[in-house]
């Protein structure tokens, strides 16, 4: 994440700055740097209006399976940052794991790409370990059940008496199919 953001000041700094103005704000939480640009080219095609808000939406934790060495910020349900096209995305019907009744729904993309996150996803077994930092708390999850099935917009499961965190993402092996991973909390601290 700073590697990102100081890569972007960079390229800011050095191409844009000298000839447009900033205008920054400061809040309680974050910086905002916001400003519209016009007539720029990227490449041959022209943007007419770019608006950059860089520090307004802050992750808040990370998906890491150390087995398929994934590693992945985490946006919150409402932030235009929670999309399968851009991260990991948290699905609007989940609850945050501090909730007593937890249930957090990931999907991402499988495939190839910058955003298939979920590529190597089919290679977890039952027993392996998937960590949800939220809040700065780590929350282990142990996978109990791997399964696929029709992707029609829905993923049927059993609800668990413990908090749970449900995977999905395309089947790799099977085309109109989703691979679904179930797994319950066995620690958190």
């Amino acid at each position: 994440m700073i590697k990102k953001i100081f890569i972007i000041l960079v390229l800011f700094t050095i191409v844009l700055l000298p000839s447009y103005i900033l205008k920054i704000s400061s809040t309680n939480d974050s910086i905002k740097v916001n400003k519209v640009l016009k007539d720029i080219k990227i490449g041959s095609t022209p943007i007419k209006e770019i608006e950059l808000a860089i520090f307004n939406e802050p992750n808040i934790g990370s998906l890491i399976i150390d087995k398929i060495k994934l590693n992945e910020e985490l946006y919150d349900i409402n932030s235009s940052n929670n999309t399968v096209d851009k991260h990991v995305s948290i699905m609007k019907e989940s609850t945050y794991p501090d909730n007593s009744d937890s249930l957090m729904i990931i999907a991402a993309h499988s495939g190839r790409g910058k955003v298939a996150y979920f590529e190597k996803l089919d290679r977890l077994k039952i027993n392996d370990q998937v960590k949800l930092i939220y809040k700065n708390k780590t929350y282990t999850y142990i996978i109990k059940d791997i399964w696929e099935e029709k992707k029609d917009g829905f993923i049927n499961f059993n609800r668990e008496s413990t908090k749970q965190l449900i995977l999905t993402t395309c089947s790799p092996k099977h085309e109109g199919y989703q691979l679904v991973i179930n797994s319950i909390l066995k620690e958190s601290n």
